[in-house]
């Protein structure tokens, strides 16, 4: 016998319980898609190898190697001191040490490389200064594709009949 009336616990209130907790499951947003892109930010100092597979955005600065799969961005505010290896490589800031592109390599006018670099393609802008030499490789069969970014060069999909 319960005290004031009431009934005693038994299965239901179990599932009550576990209703209650779904509903504040759904209550709680779901986390985003992870993302590959990381901004390193204008007054961070990064000390080391950074490697992986994304996008990465150098506004402060970074003492070290930085090897990708995918895309390389210095920012006018961005310094490397260190060898890069990405598929695309862009710089607006300042690079000391040698780039290696498997696409392309784009100098900004505000951007300077001391360094050598070795590409498929490389575009300079007015202004935009090379203290180095260049190696023009050929290009590779298949460019690996970052998810989110526009490919660099149009698709070309005409292919020659054979007679």
């Amino acid at each position: 016998m319960a005290f004031f009336g009431g009934q005693p616990k038994s299965a239901p209130a179990m599932e009550s319980q576990t209703d209650h907790d779904q509903r504040e499951s759904a209550d709680i947003p779901e986390l985003p898609e992870p993302r590959s892109n990381t901004v390193i930010a204008k007054d961070l100092v990064v000390t080391g190898k950074l490697s992986g597979e994304g996008v990465v955005q150098i506004e402060g600065t970074v003492e070290g190697e930085v090897n990708l799969k995918g895309y390389v961005i210095v920012t006018a505010t961005g310094k490397v001191k260190g060898p890069v290896e990405a598929d695309v490589i862009r710089i607006a800031g300042h690079v000391e040490g040698n780039l290696t592109s498997h696409d392309h390599v784009q100098l900004e006018r505000t951007g300077t490389i001391n360094g050598d670099v070795t590409t498929v393609s490389f575009v300079i802008e007015n202004g935009g200064r090379l203290n180095g030499r260049t190696t023009m490789v050929p290009e590779q069969a298949s460019t690996p594709h970052v998810e989110g970014l526009a490919s660099s060069k149009p698709e070309n999909n005409d292919e020659e009949a054979e007679g």
